[in-house]
């Protein structure tokens, strides 16, 4: 199928939209997803938790993946993003926990942690990728350039993501300048791949990833070589003119 984008109105659209999608992607079981935390796939999370508690979504039984975290912070830190997940994934949707994949942003040996996540994702291999868009092109903290095959691993984050996280962490002197991501190998692994996208501020990043040149320095531009890959985006994101491929 390819990359496909699908339009909707506003933000509320794209929580209720890729909900419906989650739930079709991970029907079958078991089913395994990676999540992203920040801001935008947060109404759709909610979303699967309302469904979840009247009884319309079930996913006790579904393998969830931490996308990635920052090396040093705690899982107790309110900004670890290791929390976050829990918060907005795990806990609301009842996922047990034995079946919740996390980073330890604090693990001695990072990189044994790296291989291990990808052993785990090797036995539950992604049904469903959910992500968000970087503004410099990045999913996860795979920072630009990054190539297809970019195993899971410890990154520098660049100075864009650092502005980027600085709301979250208060100033950007506070924003830690290493993190720990799932690789692009495993990301592009996924059956189907879904990309967020909300506001106009993202507009020419994702004009970028759907009608660029597929790059290593837009890593997102890889989804356009992709079997599955949808690209739910509002009007503010995919600007005033239709994209060919709406549907």
């Amino acid at each position: 199928m390819g990359l496909r984008i699908v339009r909707v109105a506003d933000a509320a659209a794209v929580a209720r939209t890729a909900a419906d999608l989650v739930v079709g992607s991970v029907a079958r079981r078991p089913a395994s997803f990676v999540a992203a935390t920040g801001t935008t796939p947060m109404a759709t999370y909610a979303e699967l938790a309302r469904r979840a508690r009247r009884g319309a979504f079930d996913a006790s039984s579904l393998h969830a993946f931490q996308l990635d975290e920052y090396v040093g912070v705690a899982r107790s830190d309110r900004r670890s993003l290791t929390g976050w997940f829990d918060r907005s994934v795990v806990d609301p949707l009842g996922i047990d926990d034995d079946r919740a994949v996390r980073f330890d942003g604090l693990a001695s040996d990072l990189d044994g942690a790296c291989r291990r996540y990808d052993d785990a994702v090797a036995r539950n291999p992604f049904d469903l990728a959910i992500l968000g868009l970087g503004p410099n092109g990045h999913l996860g903290f795979n920072e630009p350039p990054s190539t297809a095959d970019a195993p899971t691993r410890v990154v520098t984050l660049t100075p864009q993501s650092v502005r980027s996280n600085a709301a979250y962490w208060g100033s950007e002197a506070d924003v830690p300048r290493r993190a720990v991501t799932a690789g692009m190998a495993q990301l592009l692994s996924a059956r189907r791949v879904m990309l967020l996208v909300v506001g106009p501020h993202k507009r020419e990043i994702l004009r970028a990833v759907v009608d660029g040149p597929v790059t290593d320095d837009v890593p997102a531009s890889h989804l356009q070589l992709h079997a599955d890959a949808i690209v739910v985006a509002d009007a503010d994101a995919l600007g005033p003119d239709p994209a060919d491929r709406r549907r």
